[in-house]
């Protein structure tokens, strides 16, 4: 037996009200994990870049040229502990690095280049491998193919 006010169409305004809440949710689910997955898909290579940055603030320099996968006793071949220094150390550029900031990251296929900067250096690019979370100069400032700037453009519109 159907209800006195089914007749008149409260069924199909409470199933219509379902469907909108269900549509919302849905929507509101989508929004928040695409922001998330945004805001954390290269987490842990900026953490690796911080904790360079780091290494070189507490002047832990045999640390800090490990994170490029070199190490006294195996060296990069053509870059040794003596040009590190020379880049990273005490006399060079770097020396105060908190003043560096990163100012742009870029995901590429099997790593993400992040842009840094310094207001006693050239913009420099700085890469970081996803599996091993290794570290070196990036070959290029951006990734090859097209870039989507939406993020850049809530930075610019809301501050970062």
């Amino acid at each position: 037996m159907a209800g006195y006010l089914d007749s008149y169409g409260v069924a199909e305004e409470r199933q219509g009200r379902k469907i909108r809440r269900i549509v919302i949710w849905s929507l509101s689910v989508v929004l928040v994990a695409g922001g998330l997955y945004l805001w954390f898909r290269n987490w842990r290579q900026e953490q690796a870049v911080k904790q360079f940055f780091a290494l070189l603030q507490e002047k832990n320099y045999q640390e800090a040229y490990a994170r490029w996968g070199c190490t006294q006793d195996h060296p990069c071949k053509y870059w040794g502990p003596e040009k590190f220094a020379e880049e990273w150390g005490p006399s060079s550029p770097y020396a105060d690095v908190s003043t560096v900031k990163i100012v742009h990251e870029d995901s590429c296929g099997n790593g993400v280049v992040f842009d840094i900067e310094s207001p006693k250096m050239e913009p420099q690019g700085l890469f970081v491998d996803n599996e091993t979370n290794s570290l070196s100069y990036a070959p290029k400032a951006r990734c090859e193919g097209p870039h989507l700037q939406i993020w850049e453009f809530l930075k610019s519109r809301f501050g970062s």
